[in-house]
C-alpha cells in the first residue's frame, strides 16, 4: 500500500510558475506509476501529467501540454509537478494519485488506487 501526500501549492500570480511535491511512503514506491490530476471547483477530476516506475515515460493531457512538467526522484520517493504560465482559469486543487496495476492507462481516474488529500493552487490575475 502507498500514502501519498501533496505539498507546495500556495497562491501564484498569473503568468507565475509552482512546483508541487508529492511524497509516498511505502518501500515499493519505485514499482508505481504516478499521476496528477486537478479539479476546479464544481467539476470533475481531470488528468494532468504521469510518469511511468521509471521517470522514463512521461505522459501529459493535450489541452496543457508545454505548461507541465512531471518528474520523480525515487530516491527520495517523491514526484513532482513544475507549473508553468499559469492563469486565473488554472485555480484548481491537485491531487497525486498511485497505481501499481501495469496496465498504463495513465489518463484515466479509475487506474488509480492511491490518492492523496489534495493541494489548492490559486492563480490570481
Amino acid at each position: 500500500q502507498v500514502h501519498v501526500i501533496e505539498s507546495g501549492g500556495g497562491l501564484v500570480q498569473a503568468g507565475g510558475s509552482l512546483r508541487l511535491s508529492c511524497a509516498a511512503s511505502g518501500r515499493t514506491f519505485a514499482t508505481y506509476a504516478m499521476g496528477w490530476f486537478r479539479q476546479a471547483p464544481g467539476k470533475g477530476r481531470e488528468f494532468v501529467a504521469a510518469v511511468d516506475w521509471s521517470g522514463v515515460s512521461t505522459y501529459y493531457a493535450d489541452s496543457d501540454k508545454g505548461r507541465f512538467t512531471i518528474s520523480r526522484d525515487n530516491a527520495k520517493n517523491t514526484v513532482y509537478l513544475q507549473l508553468n504560465s499559469r492563469k486565473p482559469e488554472d485555480t484548481d486543487v491537485y491531487y497525486c494519485a498511485a497505481t501499481g496495476r501495469g496496465g498504463g492507462d495513465y489518463y484515466t481516474r479509475d487506474e488509480y488506487d492511491y490518492w492523496g488529500q489534495g493541494t489548492q493552487v490559486t492563480v490570481s490575475a
